[in-house]
């Protein structure tokens, strides 16, 4: 017997179109190349080649970072509405600090901006229905800086969010069943070590492409706050699209929600 359709709210359809064009954005890379006004690939090759390892290493300390923060956080009242404003505010201010000192201050000013992001990605999960103390939510929130918005070069249908999610479900999954009832990170724990790795290997090549803008010669502190800018705003684009999908299938179910949203030109 052939189940009644699931009819749609005409909000959460509205809702379910800003999700998809903020997912579906032009990608981190192509913001990037905007801005310094040459392809990003050539900016990538002016870092040696030593300092790519190094970002991978930084961004996955500066994740775990993150996560021991949101761990042990357990707050559930503040305001509704995100400061995204603020927080830009903040990663340019932090960014002008790195485009200054090269690239010798990635290492202070990485764990600073991540942290600053996940606070503002948390607000957005919040505004969206999610509670922020729940484990779920803040994983999904370090999860968010897995997604690149680009699209797959081999399959022009799929957006590197959808790769990402698929990618890290089996880590979530696990993570979520080892830190359940937790309020200190184990950092040797395999399942939290795996779920981090999995994030930092796409998170660190964004740092890289965001560290290779500020190196550009033209840019210095004034361009390294507008990298960070542009970072923080793909973060929260990324976020709000993912906490208004999640939200959407916890109320209509995934299949629904993921069968409406490719129906969406």
């Amino acid at each position: 017997m052939d189940r009644p359709p699931v009819i749609f709210a005409a909000r959460d359809l509205d809702d379910l179109r800003h999700a998809k064009s903020l997912l579906e954005n032009p990608s981190f890379s192509i913001r990037l190349s905007n801005l310094i006004g040459a392809p990003i690939d050539a900016a990538m090759g002016m870092l040696p080649k030593t300092v790519h390892g190094k970002i991978n290493q930084l961004a996955q300390a500066a994740l775990f970072r993150a996560l021991q923060v949101a761990i042990a956080t357990t707050r559930r009242r503040a305001s509704a509405r995100p400061h995204n404003r603020f927080h830009k505010l903040l990663a340019g201010a932090s960014g002008g600090i790195g485009g200054a000192f090269g690239l010798g201050a990635l290492a202070i000013e990485l764990p600073i901006s991540t942290t600053i992001m996940l606070r503002s990605i948390v607000e957005i999960a919040r505004s969206e229905g999610h509670d922020p103390a729940a484990l779920e939510t803040k994983l999904d929130c370090l999860a968010i800086f897995a997604f690149t918005g680009a699209r797959d070069s081999r399959n022009s249908t799929e957006t590197a969010y959808w790769l990402a999610r698929v990618a890290l479900r089996q880590s979530l999954s696990e993570a979520a069943s080892h830190l359940a009832g937790k309020t200190v990170l184990d950092k040797t724990s395999p399942a939290v070590a795996r779920l981090v790795g999995a994030i930092a290997s796409r998170y660190g090549a964004l740092v890289s492409e965001e560290t290779a803008a500020k190196a550009m010669p033209i840019l210095g502190a004034v361009g390294g706050s507008a990298v960070n800018v542009i970072f923080m705003d793909h973060f929260q684009n990324m976020a709000r699209g993912h906490f208004i999908f999640t939200r959407l299938e916890k109320r209509y179910g995934v299949e629904e929600v993921h069968r409406r949203y490719a129906e969406i030109r």
